[in-house]
């Protein structure tokens, strides 16, 4: 990819001397793009450090420079401005829809964490937000209860136009959004032939500026569309959180410890420049958290191409001489910290042993924060059974485990906590008729991509599961075996006589979120959240004291390495 690809200050240059042959400046058109995405509900600050109250000044601050030196803008974003958590909890979004309203953009791309409760919440949630269009070239709303809002909020592309000049915006998401959120029967469309139909559209009416804000989980898979794609002019990303820039020194403070560390790094110059054939088109992207505003200007010449461009990521830090917002600190931030007390001052229990929610580890070996949530989701369906049938083993996807934290031992465990563990809209569902075969391609799906640290992987219950990494994916289970020694898979073989049984999980992995195998069987969902069910667990079945003994740091060997011979070769 990178051979393609050449530095942004070397096209920008190069391109701006060329621009200067090609047009007169009265021929020539400059435009500011203020952008950001990702904001994902982190409204308050942490130690001054990219706070939602100051993003606002920050925001504010930038447009009055503009209109004082006459410079045309727009505001856009690139999805994400919710998530399920805490902050979300405390006020249901109210508190996101208002600082939406006080940034003021042009135009939201719609990204995936928008359909995690579902598209009712998502209409109640755009139904707040001042006027702002939502876009998606790639989603199809017919039949859905956002159908109503198509061509009045929600928008395959708009036009705006600045300074007696047309800009065109498209967005287009992930295709990937049923298996990573809750679109239920919104269908998702190809992205490269739904951006392509409304770049047609657009210049067809005679709009030749135009810019892609997309919420495609990676900003490769934004640079993929330029070689393409044509009429793309400028393109800003969502959904990967790459760091864009060349000089550390104006990053958050923990955002240089980190590159110090060097946990991260810098993915590109910002903008990240893009060779198109005949020109470049300029890509950028925040890393998300109100952590940074982009400030991208770019100048086009009379037939819509980009002749330069250049700006920055400019950080959100109170020392840099940015106040808290005035009506966002009384509104927002007051009372969400109030909220959120308030929650924190009921605890459910305390752990007696260190647990580990650390999202990567999560994400790819048992943890005792894993076997907790799972053995929570199977006890609370046996508290409830009644017209289904008895389930015998939990599986937690990885991916709904959230807090990406751990607990130290005498650690007080609050209604907070647990909502911080399982922010979502999840359900207790009890999934039946899972054969052998099914539950072994279950465990296969959930194994299949350990390396990629995908939230696919499973954390359970009742249930010991043998893999073997250095397998194929889709070919790794070596054993499966319930708890009271019933096996279903020895040595990567179903075994003959296997029962069939039924499993606890979570909503969303029973309707088949990352890609759970779980077709037409019989499921009930149950009256209980999962995070409810985790709050339960800990205050009724143990008593509100989580011990080593139970939850041993390292685990019980739920989850382990194996080969196909007789027993486990090691652990993990």
């Amino acid at each position: 990819m990178r051979n393609f690809l050449a530095s942004s200050a070397l096209v920008a240059g190069s391109l701006g001397l060329l621009g200067g042959l090609l047009a007169t400046p009265s021929q020539a058109f400059s435009l500011s793009i203020l952008h950001n995405n990702d904001g994902e509900s982190s409204l308050l600050a942490d130690d001054g450090e990219a706070g939602a109250a100051t993003f606002v000044t920050l925001v504010n601050q930038v447009k009055a420079d503009l209109e004082a030196a006459g410079t045309p803008f727009i505001t856009v974003s690139s999805g994400d401005n919710f998530l399920a958590g805490l902050a979300y909890s405390a006020g249901q979004g109210t508190f996101d829809a208002e600082v939406i309203n006080a940034i003021g953009y042009d135009a939201i791309a719609l990204g995936n964490h928008d359909f995690d409760f579902g598209p009712e919440v998502l209409a109640d949630f755009i139904a707040q937000v001042d006027g702002a269009p939502y876009l998606s070239a790639n989603l199809d709303f017919t039949g859905t209860v956002l159908e109503p809002l198509v061509g009045d909020r929600l928008f395959k592309s708009i036009v705006v136009n600045r300074d007696g000049e047309d800009i065109g915006i498209v967005s287009a998401i992930t295709e990937n959004l049923a298996s990573i959120s809750s679109p239920e029967d919104v269908d998702v469309l190809a992205v490269r032939a739904a951006i392509e139909a409304e770049i047609a559209k657009l210049e067809g009416d005679g709009v030749n500026k135009i810019i892609l804000i997309s919420h495609l989980q990676g900003i490769d898979e934004e640079i993929s569309l330029v070689g393409d794609i044509d009429g793309i002019d400028v393109i800003i990303a969502g959904g990967g959180d790459e760091f864009l820039g060349d000089d550390p020194s104006t990053l958050l403070p923990s955002d240089q410890a980190n590159f110090e560390s060097g946990r991260d790094a810098f993915f590109g110059s910002y903008p990240f420049a893009v060779d198109n054939g005949s020109g470049f088109v300029p890509v950028v992207t925040t890393p998300g958290s109100y952590g940074y505003l982009g400030k991208l200007d770019v100048e086009f010449d009379d037939a819509g191409r980009v002749i330069a461009a250049n700006g920055q990521l400019i950080r959100n830090l109170e020392t840099d001489g940015l106040t808290p917002d005035a009506d966002i600190q009384a509104n927002v931030i007051e009372p969400l910290e109030a909220a959120i007390a308030e929650l924190e001052a009921q605890e459910v229990g305390t752990t007696e042993v260190f647990l580990n929610g650390v999202r990567n580890d999560i994400r790819t070996i048992e943890t005792n924060i894993g076997n907790l949530v799972s053995d929570a989701l199977l006890w609370q369906a046996e508290q409830l059974v009644d017209s289904f049938d008895t389930p015998v083993i939990g599986v937690q996807n990885g991916g709904g485990i959230r807090n990406s934290n751990t607990f130290e031992p005498g650690e007080a465990i609050s209604i907070a906590d647990t909502i911080n563990i399982l922010p979502f809209a999840n359900f207790v569902t009890v999934v039946e008729d899972i054969d052998p075969a099914q539950l072994l391609d279950f465990f296969e799906n959930a194994v299949s991509n350990v390396e990629g640290v995908d939230g696919r992987f499973a954390q359970v219950s009742g249930v010991k599961v043998g893999f073997d990494l250095e397998s194929a994916p889709f070919s790794r289970i070596v054993s499966i075996t319930l708890d009271d020694g019933t096996e279903i898979v020895k040595n990567g073989q179903l075994v003959d006589g296997a029962p069939t049984i039924a499993i606890a999980t979570n909503s969303f992995s029973a309707r088949g979120g990352d890609d759970y195998p779980i077709g037409d069987n019989p499921r009930t969902q149950l009256p209980v959240s999962y995070q409810e069910a985790l709050a339960n667990y800990i205050s009724d079945e143990l008593g509100g004291t989580i011990t080593a003994e139970d939850y041993p740091a390292g685990g019980e060997g739920r989850l382990f390495a194996a080969k196909v011979v007789d027993e486990p070769i090691k652990s993990v």
